[in-house]
């Protein structure tokens, strides 16, 4: 990788399976792509919703000793009170944005867009979801928790299904039960759905899998 380190790879797309008129923005954990994210939400598909799963940009991450592997930001620690890296989220989160506007461009307006992620991907689309104007459809919240919790205020209507594996062992069930008390001062709670799994690690389980479709399929129904 030389030249702008933001130059990521072009985003894996599942198409939909007829005219697309709604869409879901989907972000990969960690030292991962969007390829297997694009695989699950394939297997998952609603015919008139497109799936973008884009790729994280390659940089030095201080909790992985700064070895360098796809980040969307600089993670420096794990635990609730650990310093983080507020121009990395920010900037992640203009480029979120940037992606959402783009599919508008493309014609799908941004109420029939839902933003999603796993683990950092997930913390991201949280954050981009409450800082953003742009009304979304919803957001899909997996394995993960609320950056810059404390910088954040009331926001208008979204639709939040935040899923945990109670087996969690590297951001654990605490991180999403914090989330999920500090969504609900920010939000209205009764848009707010929280599901844990029991013996689900950090990844994903089919009983999660089939909760997202239909949280898809809700707040994304078909419109002809």
């Amino acid at each position: 990788m030389c030249g702008n380190n933001m130059s990521a790879p072009l985003p894996a797309i599942v198409p939909a399976a007829r005219k697309a008129t709604a869409a879901v923005i989907f972000l990969h954990g960690l030292g991962d792509t969007g390829h297997g994210w694009a695989e699950a939400m394939a297997g998952i598909r609603t015919p008139h919703v497109k799936y973008i799963c884009p790729h994280a940009p390659v940089m030095p991450v201080s909790l992985n000793m700064n070895m360098a592997m796809p980040s969307w930001f600089d993670i420096i620690g794990l635990s609730p009170d650990a310093e983080e890296d507020e121009t990395g989220i920010k900037k992640a989160a203009e480029s979120i944005k940037a992606l959402i506007d783009q599919e508008v461009k493309n014609g799908i307006p941004s109420h029939r867009i839902v933003l999603g992620g796993f683990s950092q991907g997930g913390a991201l689309s949280l954050y981009t979801a409450l800082t953003t104007h742009q009304k979304l459809a919803g957001v899909v919240a997996l394995s993960c928790w609320l950056p810059l919790r404390n910088s954040l205020n009331g926001h208008n209507e979204i639709a939040i299904l935040q899923c945990h594996g109670e087996a969690d062992p590297l951001v654990p069930l605490i991180f999403g039960c914090l989330t999920v008390e500090k969504l609900k001062t920010m939000l209205n709670p009764n848009n707010i759905t929280f599901k844990t799994y029991a013996r689900m690690p950090h990844s994903a389980c089919p009983e999660e899998m089939m909760d997202i479709k239909q949280f898809i399929e809700k707040q994304l129904p078909p419109i002809d």
